[in-house]
């Protein structure tokens, strides 16, 4: 009896299982950086095959000689203002060249410029010409750059088509294909990329956020772009099952990979005081 008691207090007291464990997350800790990593280098190299280093140029709409078109834009915003402030149905329909006006002209839309431009309509589909940076591979900071990893801006230089929807009271664009001259853009980026809230920013905004609140319908019709607020109706539109689906199926693969990285951290703990108990043995 007082030599299995010893044996047993002596394998309770060695540090072993500890240094096991240690060691397991420590591996753990090292796959999820180099896995990580290999990913992100990966993700850069498969965007460079369809970015460009310099962006092309998106025009923006003169404004020279356009005061009468601007007087009468600017009438009917306010005019759409004022009905969404009561409870009658609203409507407001803006055609290409107006849309790209509002661009131009109107301060809160001042991102846009250079970087997003209506190019016409196709059905119930918006054609946007875009120069959009994204981030390129990950690189060490020069001196003058601030921290110590940085990375070189990619743009993305095409044609986005797309249909704008209501989505949880902001306007989203639901993406149906990026057109990049001399390059295809995988399916999976398309995807990662819808839908694009390209009106996320405006819904702190004291006077967009409320008007897009109380939308209950955008969409195309004749060639125009429709904004309407239907009596005592309820937004519509919104991310569709098949976009929900997909995020589903990309955080279910996530969590399995990091289930298995754990599994096999835990095997191997198994394994090794097996291993340990058996040489005690």
């Amino acid at each position: 009896m007082n030599r299995f008691k010893d044996t047993t207090d002596a394998s309770a007291r060695s540090p072993l299982a500890g240094c096991a464990i240690l060691i397991a997350a420590l591996l753990v800790m090292v796959f999820l950086i180099v896995f990580s990593t290999r990913t992100l280098f990966r993700q850069s190299n498969e965007i460079a095959k369809f970015t460009a280093p310099q962006p092309v140029p998106v025009e923006v709409a003169a404004l020279e000689n356009q005061d009468a078109l601007l007087n009468g834009l600017a009438e009917r915003l306010e005019a759409f203002r004022q009905q969404l402030t009561g409870n009658a149905p609203a409507r407001l329909a803006l055609t290409p060249a107006e849309m790209n006006l509002m661009i131009a002209a109107y301060e809160p839309l001042r991102d846009f410029r250079g970087t997003l431009r209506v190019a016409g309509v196709a059905g119930d589909t918006l054609r946007l010409a875009i120069a959009f940076p994204l981030n390129g591979k990950p690189r060490l900071a020069r001196k003058d750059e601030r921290g110590w990893i940085t990375s070189d801006l990619r743009y993305l230089n095409g044609v986005l088509i797309a249909r704008p929807v209501l989505a949880k009271r902001e306007l989203v664009l639901q993406i149906d294909a990026l057109q990049v001259a001399g390059a295809q853009v995988p399916h999976e980026f398309i995807e990662q990329m819808s839908p694009y809230r390209v009106s996320e920013r405006y819904l702190t905004d004291r006077a967009l956020g409320p008007a897009m609140a109380k939308l209950t319908q955008v969409g195309i019709a004749d060639g125009k772009l429709v904004f309407t607020r239907v009596a005592e109706g309820n937004p519509s539109g919104g991310i569709g099952k098949q976009q929900v689906d997909s995020a589903s199926r990309r955080l279910v693969a996530i969590l399995g990979i990091v289930a298995c990285v754990f599994l096999v951290g835990a095997g191997m703990v198994v394994f090794i005081a097996l291993r340990a108990k058996a040489r005690r043995e």
